[in-house]
């Protein structure tokens, strides 16, 4: 029988990086060069590989992820039984939570990398994408939404994270874990999120700024001012702990949130945000009270770009308030 079609989009980041110079190396392998890297691809698949950029991922923008969202589809409606993203780790878990918002496709959709490089000794690319290829074949992965492989484990989007900077076990998921692993090159799947939370957002729309703040012991909260000044639409604070600030910054956040849209997560990366354990000025009941939209268990990152994709829908107040608060229902009706 024919083996099933996989779109493989090669983006960049250090999976694809070479040329070796005085200060390091720089994307530089097309998606043929990765393909051919791993000659077991092609007992698993039939690959269709395309050079969509060749970036460092701090660099991919969300109108570049908008870009290959239509690329994705049109190849799944071309008959690929999934699709594989070859990106930098860096800015990974953002753009997969990017694509899980906005695709309209239940095929297997998975984004890998490399954190060694390879020019490095036991590079871990080689091994990542041919594990992305054989769950995005998997027929069982289909409405997993987007997923993250790494070094053998099976990421949800919405849950992944980079908690290291170069260990090839440098990824998680919190709060529950993987979805599931390889083994023997089998696919393992030990459960199945929820709802999807897709969001209708025009492709063609203009990206909204939103600025990304921690709040800091010793912060006089100044730079909450300068982001309105400076023309940022939404706000989000990673306050400390559960949803808490000094009361001096939490009056500036209060202030801003009668302008625009402030969320509040959690600078710790984990845990849900509290709702009505604490009660003084500057507490999580305090800053609720005061138009702040709590993050539930997303972390900053993710929360800032929910927000992003909300204001480029033309959400108001009400239905941004409605979108973060479904988080917190494993599996709500919206």
């Amino acid at each position: 029988m024919p083996l099933p079609s996989v779109a493989v989009f090669a983006m960049g980041g250090t999976i694809a990086m070479a040329g070796r110079g005085e200060h390091g190396v720089k994307p530089s392998l097309d998606a043929g060069a990765l393909i051919d890297a791993v000659p077991q691809l092609a007992d698993v698949a039939s690959i269709e590989a395309r050079t969509f950029r060749l970036l460092p991922s701090p660099e991919v923008t969300i109108p570049d992820l908008f870009a290959l969202a239509d690329a994705i589809e049109a190849a799944v409606a071309a008959g690929a039984a999934g699709a594989v993203i070859t990106h930098g780790t860096d800015t990974m878990e953002e753009s997969a939570f990017v694509l899980d918002r906005i695709l309209a496709v239940d095929a297997p959709v998975v984004l890998t990398g490399a954190m060694r490089n390879p020019t490095m000794a036991g590079p871990d690319g080689p091994a990542n994408l041919l594990n992305a290829v054989r769950l995005a074949v998997h027929e069982p992965a289909r409405g997993l939404g987007v997923t993250v492989v790494m070094n053998d484990e099976i990421h949800a989007a919405r849950f992944v994270q980079k908690g290291e900077t170069s260990n090839p076990a440098a990824f998680r998921s919190f709060p529950p874990g993987p979805l599931g692993w390889f083994a023997e090159g089998a696919v393992r799947i030990a459960y199945r999120p929820g709802s999807r939370h897709a969001l209708a957002v025009a492709r063609d729309a203009e990206p909204v700024p939103v600025a990304l703040l921690t709040v800091t012991l010793g912060d006089d909260g100044r730079l909450i001012e300068r982001a309105l000044d400076a023309g940022y639409r939404g706000i989000v604070a990673e306050c400390t702990g559960g949803g808490h600030a000094a009361g001096w910054v939490a009056d500036r956040l209060a202030e801003a949130a009668g302008r625009v849209p402030v969320v509040m997560a959690s600078r710790t990366g984990a845990g849900e945000m509290l709702r009505r354990t604490y009660d003084f000025r500057g507490s999580e009941t305090d800053l609720l009270a005061r138009g702040l939209i709590g993050a539930g268990w997303l972390d900053g990152l993710k929360a800032r770009l929910l927000l992003t994709l909300l204001l480029m829908a033309g959400a108001d107040d009400a239905a941004i308030r409605a979108a973060f608060a479904a988080w917190l229902d494993p599996d709500p009706a919206v």
